[in-house]
């Protein structure tokens, strides 16, 4: 029974995480950018007045609080609430991931002062590399960066043809 449902789970945990990897580097650079606003800085140096145990506790509340929009959001996709359902997904997606990915720059060096956080943050470094290891995944990453390209080659085209309208029109 193990060796049939093993695969199946495997497969739902790399979705899962798949899921946080895309919308993480996809979005990476809206983050810094939020982060850098000045709206922020209050709150910025009261987390980092923290000490250690109080900001583990402050980071773990968005992944406690967050971490069930995913199976949330596949019940409503699934119950025939598409739209919902994707919505859903991406605004909890890019909640929790904006708010982990900033306070763990904040507090990187107090969290890591935890010995417990320490090891399970040098596992997962340790599955990253891995993963980034995998020649399927340097694929992707190669496909990725190809379209990157091409989105930018085609909207670089495109401001230039707006420019050349404009010049065309004035004259």
């Amino acid at each position: 029974m193990s060796r049939m449902f093993k695969p199946f789970v495997f497969l739902i945990a790399a979705i899962y995480f798949l899921v946080d990897a895309v919308f993480f580097t996809l979005f990476k650079p809206v983050f810094r950018r939020l982060a850098n606003c000045w709206v922020f800085e209050r709150v910025r140096a009261w987390i980092e007045s923290l000490r250690p145990y109080p900001a583990l506790a402050l980071f773990l509340v968005p992944v406690i609080v967050l971490e069930p929009v995913k199976p949330l959001a596949a019940y409503l996709t699934a119950t025939g609430h598409i739209g919902r359902g994707f919505a859903l997904l991406i605004v909890g997606e890019l909640l929790k991931l904006l708010l982990i990915e900033r306070l763990f720059c904040v507090n990187r060096d107090k969290l890591m002062s935890i010995p417990a956080f320490a090891w399970c943050h040098g596992r997962l470094c340790q599955g990253q590399d891995w993963v980034a290891s995998l020649s399927a995944w340097q694929l992707v990453r190669g496909w990725s960066f190809n379209a990157k390209l091409a989105v930018q080659r085609h909207v670089l085209e495109f401001k230039a043809a707006q420019k050349r309208k404009r010049l065309s029109w004035r004259s």
